[in-house]
């Protein structure tokens, strides 16, 4: 048996899967701001479960961001307790656990590569769209981290053909021009309270017919950059997780949009939704032990 650990930013998931991948308990807490408070619920987690079953589990942690060569957590927008701390250097203090850090949406794409909707295909990319914008390679259900470990990070990237005026900004990387600004859920409320003067979550700007232009205009924005991915990774199967992406009912329309912005005349990658939901880089984060 395996603990997997989902640290997000209201939030730490935890579950135990059994070899077969059956999950044995699965269960939810509020995630501390503090990070030294966040360190004891993680280590509490481990030592109840592990005295629970009277096992000393193997644990396999994601969360936002990556880690870099000297084990410190970088591009963790929206879990900035963790921001250049050696978590699992810190941990490992507390607990005697074998422990193993890997990015969620890493841990998201292995999932599903390995017992998910893309468990019949070899080159697996695992979107989030959530309040931020992740990604995570697999190949042969083998996570592709990169020499910068940042293999993946498309939110990151610009936005093709939005958000950048030659004659005022020099052409040079800024986050604000970054894909994440236009089309994660953080993004898109920012954009239509910019545009609108008042305030809405992701959720009811979708879901009002008023703003079908405005939910036209994001739904080109994340076709532009899914078809700037396939041009240089060129996946068998897309799979889309976060909670934004449940709004998203139509993934044939945006897979029709990205064909456009595509020199082929069909697009033979699969987009689909994860078959184990939002949550499925838990057991990604479960299987990293094994």
């Amino acid at each position: 048996m395996q603990i997997g650990i989902d640290l997000g930013a209201t939030k730490i998931e935890y579950v135990v899967l059994d070899d077969n991948n059956s999950e044995i308990i699965r269960q939810r807490e509020i995630t501390p701001h503090n990070y030294k408070e966040l360190l004891k619920k993680i280590s509490h987690i481990i030592k109840n479960l592990t005295k629970k079953y009277n096992q000393e589990f193997s644990v396999g942690i994601c969360h936002p961001g990556s880690m870099d060569n000297k084990g410190r957590i970088f591009n963790t927008y929206n879990l900035k307790s963790i921001a250049n701390k050696k978590i699992e250097q810190d941990l490992r203090s507390l607990v005697k656990n074998k422990i193993i850090f890997e990015n969620d949406a890493n841990c998201f794409a292995l999932s599903e590569s390995i017992d998910g909707v893309a468990k019949n295909y070899n080159v697996v990319f695992g979107i989030i769209l959530g309040s931020g914008t992740g990604g995570g390679l697999v190949i042969d259900q083998k996570i592709v981290r990169g020499a910068n470990h940042i293999a993946g990070e498309w939110g990151h990237n610009f936005l093709p053909g939005f958000g950048i005026n030659e004659k005022k900004d020099k052409i040079k990387y800024h986050y604000r021009f970054s894909t994440q600004q236009f089309i994660s859920g953080k993004g898109i409320e920012s954009l239509y309270k910019l545009n609108n003067k008042s305030k809405k979550t992701a959720h009811s700007i979708f879901n009002d017919k008023k703003n079908n232009k405005f939910v036209k205009l994001f739904k080109d924005r994340l076709a532009r950059s899914l078809a700037g991915l396939i041009n240089i990774i060129d996946p068998d199967i897309i799979v889309f997780g976060g909670g934004l992406s449940n709004e998203i009912k139509d993934l044939n329309e945006i897979k029709k949009i990205t064909l456009k912005y595509l020199e082929v005349k069909q697009l033979n990658t699969v987009f689909s939704h994860p078959a184990h939901g939002d949550s499925s880089g838990v057991r990604g984060a479960a299987f990293l032990s094994r």
